[in-house]
């Protein structure tokens, strides 16, 4: 990694503005690797340099990667003038310039959705033909049958759209698990839309291979583990 001011570096860690860092540098409540900085743009190697701002040690983290239960009502953007969005969620040690939501559930789906500022790891978890599948709860007005399930297993066009193979599982007479490892607009409900029924609730349960942690109640939201940083772009698929 490159050089960075250090400024900049607590910028980005959500913990001094470039102005307040100017101040903290005056007091000499800045120390990196046992030396006082004397000047907001010196620079460092953040990952590995010790950056102690206050008595307190910096942990550097190069991105975030965040488990948000969303609820219903809550749009998934970064920012929306009317409405709240995922990213109104975040308490106030999480939030930091950058962060935007990996992908999108619609405003009443519920359930697992990724705030990241990793670019890189949105994109490869998102794209069709990495083939990332996530897992859905679905409720529909219909009662599902072993026809439905080949006709998703088939793959479905809906209109002028056609939607990759997908696996459904019927858990009661009119709910089932879906597996896509698609992301199309409205892709679910488009694809119970075709088969005659309307889905009356909607919940994302995983993403690759990192469920829901079910411990967050709606709204909530916690970071992930390395271990699940990596799961998320797993190819391994199938409902259990």
């Amino acid at each position: 990694m490159p050089l960075q001011r250090i400024d900049k570096i607590l910028a980005s860690q959500n913990i001094a503005s470039r102005s307040d860092t100017k101040t903290l540098v005056k007091k000499g409540l800045i120390i990196v690797n046992g030396l006082t900085v004397r000047k907001a743009d010196e620079k460092y190697d953040p990952l590995n340099s010790e950056i102690i701002v206050n008595g307190t040690k910096v942990e550097y983290k190069e991105h975030l990667y965040i488990m948000v239960n969303k609820p219903k009502g809550v749009l998934s953007a970064s920012r929306d003038k009317r409405n709240m969005t995922v990213t109104d969620l975040l308490p106030q040690h999480l939030k930091r310039e950058g962060l935007f939501p990996a992908g999108r559930l619609d405003k009443d789906t519920e359930g697992f959705i990724l705030i990241t500022d990793d670019g890189d790891l949105a994109h490869k978890m998102l794209a069709p033909k990495s083939h990332v599948y996530k897992l859905y709860q679905v409720i529909c007005d219909k009662e599902l049958t072993s026809d439905d399930v080949k006709k998703f297993s088939d793959g479905i066009t809906a209109g002028e759209i056609s939607f990759l193979p997908a696996e459904m599982k019927i858990t009661g007479k009119n709910s089932a698990l879906v597996e896509i490892c698609e992301g199309k607009f409205h892709q679910i409900k488009k694809m119970f839309q075709s088969i005659g029924a309307e889905v009356i609730y909607l919940k994302r349960l995983r993403i690759g291979e990192v469920f829901l942690d079910e411990s967050l109640s709606k709204g909530e939201c916690r970071e992930l583990s390395n271990t699940e940083i990596q799961k998320l772009l797993s190819r391994k698929h199938g409902i259990d």
